[in-house]
């Protein structure tokens, strides 16, 4: 107890710490988007380069606006990524006073891993499943009963597609640290979770189908990787559950 007793402080304390972790937040966010809207056209310019792998070359807008508003969308999209670890970081200086030094240690490499999966999973929609995608769906170029079919690809549209499918995967990979944290907190079992597996393959397509353009390849392509990570979880809480179970009777020895 000891631990949170050190840490106790009132109400009113409580309230001005997590006004002062908001601001930085907000600060750590402005100054991002501050600076990612002055690149905003060298990121986009990044963000279509699966576009130009997959052979589209042109890019349009018919809003006069669209082409403002998406460098302010590209510049936010970009500050979220940027400031996420310093966000990330002020939630858990809010949060630490209040956990036991044994719950510091349990959720402090699950913190670590958010990043890193995210990361990893927006990677892999921008190197492997955008290309797949896009080469998959400008195939119905072409004639179609004499007539040329050719695909012209607005700004706007290009970008929420970008986005979702990045944003989409990122997520989707913080399903290992999220079922971790469910068994670690008491609310599910790994025995539950293997019971479960079937339910976990149709709710991955699910999530897939909201998370991925409207189309069997893109879904399949985020499908397929959640039903592995979740079987990658499984491993994982049971190499945890091993490491506790042998802790347990040395701890019990000590006593």
């Amino acid at each position: 107890m000891k631990d949170i007793d050190d840490t106790r402080a009132p109400l009113l304390d409580h309230l001005i710490e997590l006004r002062r972790r908001l601001l930085w937040s907000l600060a750590a966010l402005g100054g991002a988007f501050a600076v990612c809207l002055y690149f905003a056209r060298p990121i986009f310019a990044w963000l279509v380069q699966p576009l130009l792998r997959a052979g589209q070359g042109k890019i349009i807008y018919t809003d006069v606006f669209e082409a403002f508003f998406v460098n302010v969308k590209v510049g936010f999209f970009a500050a979220i990524m940027v400031a996420f670890p310093v966000m990330a970081t002020q939630l858990w200086k809010f949060v630490a006073p209040g956990l036991y030094k044994q719950e510091k240690q349990a959720l402090l490499p699950f913190l670590i891993m958010t990043p890193v999966l995210f990361a990893g999973g927006a990677a892999l929609a921008y190197y492997v499943a955008m290309p797949i995608a896009l080469h998959f769906l400008l195939s119905f170029q072409g004639d179609v009963g004499g007539v040329q079919q050719e695909a012209l690809p607005g700004v706007g549209n290009y970008l929420g597609f970008v986005t979702k499918f990045m944003f989409g995967f990122g997520v989707a990979f913080l399903t290992p640290v999220l079922l971790m944290l469910l068994e670690r907190a008491g609310i599910v079992t790994r025995t539950q979770l293997v019971r479960g597996r079937r339910y976990a393959i149709v709710i991955s397509f699910v999530v897939a189908a909201v998370l991925t353009p409207p189309d069997i390849v893109s879904q399949l392509l985020l499908a397929v990787p959640l039903v592995l990570l979740y079987e990658l979880a499984l491993i994982a809480i049971w190499f945890t559950e091993r490491k506790r179970n042998k802790a347990s009777p040395a701890e019990a020895g000590e006593a």
